[in-house]
């Protein structure tokens, strides 16, 4: 059964979205499964089969350009599609991937058997099979471009621990106390997108050890709604850092070397200075922030959301303070590429 609020109108819209696409009607009990951070999802057993249904954040679908972003994400999911990248696909229904039932949005998609390797059992096999499937999306549609006046983070840190210790919030103190840390990350990562190269690709930032289903050995992609065109440089580092552990403090050098044996075996654009632009890793301080502003109740009043924003937000503070310390050797295997 569904649980959260509003679970019983939850579970209705459910089966009206069913009876709308026509997937036939639902038998048994809709039951949640896993789905991250912003979004939920269910297992959904109807007399068609068996479906995965997402159903999107209701305040992420309220914010600017949100719906031309999911847009060309289908678009270009459906160019992996055609590739024959390993993903698994929302479904279409009339030409139209997102459905709206009552105000709120949904994808769904076949039911994908396997299992998310958990980031502490992460082998080297997996780390070439990631990196070679990065590869095979860089490859699909790579082309030179003149550099972009770079992204630069302006998060003020400060400004967030004063709000933070005013509203009395449990991640007060943990900010106060990284402040250095974060600054100074935010400032390498702003260094390092200053001197990307001029490349653009079909590009999954999104593509980490959880966004990656096995089954029978074989590696299916999921999680899609963030394709982009983005840089190739930026994308494989972060990417290859989290396959490698810097997500869970268990760096792994021969993981992050097979990452990039994969992703070089399919996509080498020749570039090689990654070792100069380590600065990328520190990114997730913009996620750090988006998960400041849950935790402080300024993205969404709700309780459940709160709780989960602020228990991001020291886990987040702690994969910086550890990139940080691995910092040298992992530049070390990048000048080795």
């Amino acid at each position: 059964m569904i649980n959260e609020e509003g679970s019983a109108s939850l579970q209705k819209i459910i089966e009206e979205l069913f009876e709308r696409v026509g997937l036939g009607i639902i038998s048994g009990e809709i039951t949640p499964v896993s789905g991250g951070f912003m979004h939920r999802m269910y297992k959904v057993c109807s007399t068609s089969g068996v479906y995965a249904v997402k159903c999107l954040n209701p305040e992420i679908m309220k914010r600017p350009g949100v719906f031309e972003n999911y847009s060309a994400a289908e678009e270009l999911e459906a160019r992996l599609e055609s590739a024959g990248i390993p993903i698994v696909p929302a479904l279409s229904f009339g030409k139209k991937k997102m459905v709206e039932v009552a105000g709120r949005y949904f994808y769904i998609f076949r039911w994908q058997e396997g299992r998310i390797t958990g980031f502490d059992n992460i082998t080297e096999e997996q780390c070439f099979t990631a990196g070679s499937i990065l590869g095979r999306i860089h490859a699909i549609d790579p082309h030179e471009a003149d550099p972009e006046e770079p992204d630069i983070s302006s998060i003020d840190f400060k400004a967030y621990a004063s709000e933070a210790s005013e509203k009395n919030s449990d991640i007060a103190e943990l900010l106060k106390d990284n402040i250095s840390l974060l600054e100074g990350a935010q400032d390498k990562l702003n260094d390092a997108r200053k001197n990307l190269p001029g490349l653009r690709v079909i590009d999954d930032p999104d593509m980490d050890p959880k966004n990656i289903m096995w089954n029978e050995g074989k590696a299916y992609v999921i999680d899609l709604e963030c394709l982009e065109r983005g840089n190739p440089v930026s994308s494989s580092l972060n990417l290859a850092l989290q396959w490698a552990g810097s997500v869970t403090g268990k760096y792994n050098r021969a993981n992050l070397k097979a990452f990039y044996e994969g992703y070089l075996k399919e996509y080498d654009n020749g570039f090689r200075a990654y070792d100069r632009l380590f600065g990328i890793a520190y990114t997730w301080v913009e996620w750090l922030e988006y998960n400041i502003r849950r935790a402080l109740g300024i993205e969404s009043a709700d309780a459940e959301d709160m709780k989960l924003g602020a228990e991001e937000v020291r886990r987040t503070i702690e994969r910086i303070r550890y990139l940080s310390s691995i910092e040298g050797d992992v530049c070390d295997v990048l000048a080795g590429l």
